[in-house]
């Protein structure tokens, strides 16, 4: 093994970042970010000799540069990486290209595993910087990326208690009125009282779903970027009309950049809203659906505003 200047690879000091990967533009890459936030790139480490090196405990901080020209030595080496990371022996990186979404995200999915796909070089920094401070266990971080992260995490813990607040509710037939505001509707209806003209279908969800995506013709599509939602709403359409939703699939639902779709769609999942299932005719895919709870809870959302008639 080489470390791209001389020698044998000697890894150790938890300053460096081992570079994983056999495209040499993507390892060039890596190693340029790595040396940008002034740590030391070691590496890089092809497919045959990663497995033992990450599975040994030796590695700490990781850089996979995946290639869509990898074959199945790759696998192996996603594999290895999963474990260590379980094991609390590893942290780092996944780079990835679009097309390979599903294969990686069936692999991995621990948090301490960062999946960037076709990050810029800025976007690759940060989270090179934010994985060696995570690394250092520094509690009280500043910075962007710092920020994002705790942001998203607050904010899919909202999502998820009010998601359960409002099954519940609905489970023990409360109504809302006592929260009601004067720009709510009027009408709360139980779900338990909804008859079969106020069944909601798969084509009116993918109405809303359309004319969520309407607004983007008339206004900059960030202004009103919620992926959480759209991902809610696309697998409610999904599990109504009984097809499975791919990782990949799920990412262009979310409308924003894909790793940012596949960060959304992790917290989501490890705060129980989203369930994950392996595809049983192809081990390299994961199925995204709504666990029970939050299916019930969309399900009230949607056939109350189809009783309003917001849906007529």
């Amino acid at each position: 093994m080489s470390d791209g200047r001389t020698g044998s690879v000697a890894y150790g000091a938890r300053s460096d970042i081992l570079i994983l990967g056999e495209n040499p533009l993507a390892v060039a890459t890596a190693r340029a970010a790595v040396q940008g936030i002034g740590h030391e790139a070691v590496g890089p480490v092809g497919h045959g000799d990663a497995v033992g090196l990450v599975s040994d405990g030796a590695a700490h901080t990781i850089l996979l540069a995946a290639d869509v020209t990898d074959g199945a030595p790759l696998d192996a080496v996603l594999a290895a990486v999963e474990s260590a990371a379980e094991a609390g022996r590893c942290s780092g990186i996944v780079v990835l290209p679009i097309a390979m979404i599903d294969r990686v995200a069936a692999a991995i999915s621990h948090p301490s595993i960062d999946l960037l796909c076709d990050p810029t070089p800025i976007e690759l920094a940060s989270a090179l910087t934010f994985q060696s401070a995570r690394l250092q266990r520094v509690a009280d971080l500043s910075g962007d990326e710092t920020r994002r992260l705790r942001d998203l995490s607050e904010e899919v813990g909202r999502i998820a208690r009010a998601l359960a607040n409002l099954s519940e509710e609905t489970r023990i037939g409360q109504s809302f009125g006592e929260r009601r505001r004067g720009y709510e509707a009027e009408f709360r209806p139980d779900i338990a009282d909804a008859g079969e003209e106020d069944a909601v279908t798969a084509e009116d969800v993918r109405r809303l779903i359309r004319a969520r995506r309407l607004r983007a013709r008339f206004f900059d599509a960030e202004l009103f970027a919620d992926p959480a939602w759209d991902m809610l709403l696309d697998l409610a359409a999904a599990r109504l009309e009984g097809v499975p939703v791919a990782v990949s699939s799920l990412c262009i639902a979310a409308a924003v950049p894909p790793t940012t779709a596949l960060r959304w769609i992790r917290m989501m999942s490890d705060q129980g809203l989203f369930v994950r299932t392996a595809d049983p005719m192809d081990g390299r895919r994961v199925y995204i659906e709504l666990s029970d709870r939050v299916a019930q809870s969309m399900t009230a959302y949607l056939t109350a505003i189809r009783q309003t008639g917001l849906l007529s």
